[in-house]
């Protein structure tokens, strides 16, 4: 899904990349236009991707982008379609292209558009609280319900049948149909994605959105960061407890149950009708399979496949847990 959100400032000349990237490289058409920034999945013949670990080498060898921002040792992963641009840190870098296209991603201050919601077309429309503010670029479905002093902040469509609660913060979020979100939740706004630097740490943008499918109920005091490249999603029918925190670029299947104080860190991949007990962690770039059970306190920091019950930290396999623990 393409970004309904962020302006994209391209097409941009490949001679203003490598000029960003303060890089000489020759053998490229120098005049030729760059679209877009996207991930390896997702990227076209026009666009420019990035390539930071072999864990993605999959995505990389078919990916149809033109041109990619990598390092030398992964070079020879991406297809000869794809011109690999030779860099000492590739998360930097694509920073900063993301940042020339993109350049309203990088701040998160609040939102100056809003208006109270008896000043704008929802008045009649939504069954609302006190002290209300929606921004610009919403849209709100039939039958909803919002609670007291929540704002609905710019870029957001809310669908059909839902209510959000008292004391939330949304933005850059697209909501489906018949979506509960409890009170003091915040939906939308930028993950927790820098660079250290011992004199001022870099913010990497996040021109992703948040998308909440059909049936979900997100709990009391969660948070739900928006994408950094690609989006973060929930998928239909799952439910978040109170207080538990999903990080930009982590998709959730269907039908999956995540309990109290759970934390996923970003880009984790989490599969249809899981289940995770309380406070347990999960470490980014991992791959939870469908049918998992994860109990609760557990500390997971590898994949783990289907049909798989682990417990513990690192966590294992729940019979070679208890086991080990009696």
């Amino acid at each position: 899904m393409p970004n309904p959100f962020f302006k994209n400032h391209g097409p941009l000349k490949i001679s203003d990349l490598i000029k960003l990237l303060n890089l000489n490289i020759e053998n490229l058409n120098h005049d030729k236009e760059i679209l877009d920034i996207k991930d390896l999945i997702s990227s076209t013949e026009n666009d420019i991707t990035f390539f930071h670990s072999k864990k993605y080498k999959d995505a990389a060898n078919s990916t149809k982008a033109s041109l990619c921002i990598t390092i030398e040792a992964l070079k020879n992963e991406l297809p000869k379609t794809c011109t690999a641009i030779i860099v000492d840190n590739v998360l930097v870098s694509t920073s900063k292209i993301t940042s020339l296209f993109y350049p309203d991603s990088i701040n998160d201050d609040f939102d100056q558009s809003v208006n109270n919601i008896n000043e704008t077309k929802f008045k009649d429309k939504v069954s609302y609280g006190k002290n209300v503010l929606i921004g610009k670029n919403v849209s709100i479905g039939i039958n909803c319900k919002i609670g007291h002093n929540t704002i609905i902040e710019k870029n957001v469509i809310i669908g059909d049948d839902c209510s959000i609660g008292s004391n939330c913060v949304i933005r850059n979020t697209l909501i489906n149909n018949n979506v509960k979100i409890l009170d003091n939740c915040v939906v939308g706004k930028h993950g927790f994605g820098f660079f250290p630097n011992k004199n001022k740490n870099s913010r990497y943008p996040h021109i992703g959105i948040v998308l909440i499918k059909d049936n979900c109920e997100i709990g009391c005091g969660a948070t739900i960061d928006r994408g950094s490249m690609s989006n973060t999603i929930i998928g239909q029918n799952t439910y978040l407890d109170n207080q538990v925190h999903i990080a930009h670029n982590v998709k959730i299947g269907e039908n999956s149950i995540i309990a109290g104080q759970v934390g996923i860190a970003g880009s984790s991949i989490i599969g249809d009708n899981v289940k995770i007990g309380g406070q347990a962690g999960i470490s980014g770039h991992l791959k939870i399979g469908n049918n998992v059970e994860i109990g609760g306190g557990s500390g997971v920091i590898k994949d783990i496949p289907d049909n798989t019950k682990v417990m513990g930290y690192p966590a294992k396999n729940i019979r070679e847990f208890l086991k080990e623990n009696k």
